[in-house]
């Protein structure tokens, strides 16, 4: 890992023929895929503190972080990016980890995959607004009707629209700071790497998750935590929080990136099969096809905005 490790690379490595880029982005959504059933395994039947686990596993990818920072003798970012990692701390380092770990204290695992399969097309929401992009209208459709098969699975699992359980909107917010987090940092990984934005939003974000960690383990003392949960936090806070960005974000440097980023599109399939294996939990028909819609909604979406895009300017 250098400096410019997971910048933009040579135009001729960005165009290559070779799969690599999809290997690459493929072994990222892989490890990102088990954050969900993990995450369960952990805070269930009245296991970690879903505080605990969405906060001390960024304390330990932080330390991670600062490790590789410091051994590859990374520069400071400026004034300005600092306040642009905050946006990227506050969606992927706290958002994300600490509102699934609430919502799946009660939610199944399957249950919270369909919802979060609404992330690659609030991605592309989030980077058009960001961005200030003109997509074609098919992209708003598209997305629109993502969002509303998500929110029509989780009302039907609950009974209806009055039947969305805290948990489902947990879940929805934790896509939303997902979503901006990861355009937020797309953007800025062009100025200061890709693995290198992680990292200092993990280092930015380590004194709240201390102190979170802190008032969580006052709250509920670990005792009577298990090997197993400590297992899965261990995944989620070394791979999950840190060396599945390496996989992910090196297979988009190496590209061609729109292909590379459908693969996301793979990641809550992957869910709901883990869920299935390690959990016990049953596919039903109604999360079969709830999944199906979303992930469908999701691809369209993002293939109309990819259709539209300019390419990318390269160094």
């Amino acid at each position: 890992m250098t400096q410019q490790s997971s910048a933009t690379l040579p135009r001729r490595l960005a165009l290559s023929p070779s799969h690599a880029g999809l290997w690459w982005g493929l072994a990222g959504v892989g490890a990102f895929s088990f954050t969900v059933p993990f995450t369960r395994v952990a805070v269930q039947d009245g296991g970690m503190s879903p505080l605990f686990a969405g906060s001390a596993r960024a304390v330990v990818a932080a330390l991670l972080a600062a490790v590789a920072l410091a051994c590859t003798r990374q520069r400071l970012p400026r004034g300005v990016h600092w306040g642009r990692l905050a946006i990227v701390a506050g969606g992927v380092v706290v958002g994300f980890p600490v509102l699934t770990s609430y919502a799946l204290t009660t939610a199944p695992a399957g249950h919270g995959a369909v919802v979060i399969a609404l992330l690659p097309s609030a991605t592309a929401m989030a980077a058009v607004l960001r961005g200030r992009e003109r997509p074609p209208r098919s992209f708003w459709v598209t997305a629109i009707a993502g969002a509303a098969a998500a929110v029509g699975f989780a009302a039907l699992q609950g009974g209806g629209l009055s039947g969305l359980h805290w948990s489902d909107l947990l879940l929805f917010g934790a896509v939303v700071a997902a979503a901006v987090g990861y355009a937020e940092g797309g953007l800025l990984a062009r100025e200061l790497g890709a693995w290198q934005t992680v990292s200092w939003a993990l280092v930015l974000a380590s004194p709240l998750m201390v102190v979170l960690s802190g008032v969580a383990m006052a709250q509920r003392p670990l005792g009577g935590t298990t090997a197993g949960e400590w297992a899965a936090f261990a995944y989620l806070a070394v791979v999950s929080m840190f060396l599945g960005f390496f996989a992910w974000y090196r297979g988009l440097a190496i590209g061609p990136m729109s292909r590379v980023s459908q693969v996301q599109l793979v990641q809550p399939v992957l869910t709901l099969s883990w869920a299935a294996l390690f959990l016990g939990e049953r596919l039903t028909w109604p999360t079969v096809l709830g999944g199906v819609a979303v992930i469908g909604c999701a691809g369209f979406a993002v293939r109309a905005r990819l259709g539209r895009a300019e390419p990318v300017r390269e160094n």
